[in-house]
């Protein structure tokens, strides 16, 4: 599913990823652990495509993301990779159905069909009496799981998170936890977490360790 070789990163003169090489299949859970500025978040943003890749080769789901334009990148992008941040980023004007069904929108799926998806969700994560509920009507917690809808509406291959149970308590965090491990088992998308929650990185298939720019 991903396949980086040899990638570095820089920004300016800090050297920040120092030549990462890794392989992910699919429908495996990987955990990456290291101290800060090991290099955690910008190697999540390159996997993302969010960034551009200075050096080496980045391949996800057989295509060569260096190959691809900016106009390449953001459809393939919406389609194929989910985000769960730390901060929800949930758009306070919006129900948490119209925050879930965004990305669908940009994919160009019709009103009616995204916002069915977005509901079977919301059912999924529980959270089907919260569907026409704003953000600042909604706990932490389930403001995070509206935040997990969000990256699940187009059936992406890959979700990518970065601490995404750090602003949470311990319940919801672990809430949270078990909710990825159940949604990496029943719909086999692969999950890519980074975490310094030693619990959530017990959950994955494989754990990795990032120090100084590499994995170690």
């Amino acid at each position: 599913m991903i396949k980086a070789n040899n990638i570095k990163h820089a920004y300016g003169n800090l050297e920040v990823l120092k030549g990462v090489d890794l392989e992910i299949e699919k429908g495996e859970f990987v955990s990456i652990i290291g101290a800060s500025g090991a290099g955690k978040t910008t190697l999540l943003q390159l996997l993302g495509t969010l960034d551009d890749v200075q050096s080496g080769t980045l391949t996800i789901k057989g295509k060569v993301v260096n190959n691809l334009n900016q106009k390449e990148l953001a459809s393939f992008r919406n389609k194929e990779i989910g985000f769960v941040f730390q901060f929800h980023n949930l758009l306070v004007e919006f129900t948490a159905l119209e925050n879930i069904c965004l990305p669908a929108f940009i994919a160009g799926t019709s009103k009616k069909e995204a916002e069915k998806k977005g509901l079977e969700l919301l059912t999924l994560l529980g959270l089907s009496d919260r569907a026409n509920h704003k953000p600042d009507e909604l706990s932490g917690g389930e403001q995070q799981r509206v935040a997990v809808a969000r990256a699940l509406i187009n059936s992406p291959s890959i979700i990518l998170a970065d601490e995404p149970s750090g602003n949470l308590d311990s319940k919801n965090a672990g809430e949270l936890h078990n909710l990825f491990l159940k949604l990496n088992k029943e719909l086999g998308q692969t999950f890519v977490v980074i975490t310094h929650n030693v619990a959530l990185a017990k959950l994955g298939s494989r754990t990795l360790e990032m120090k100084d720019g590499k994995i170690i």
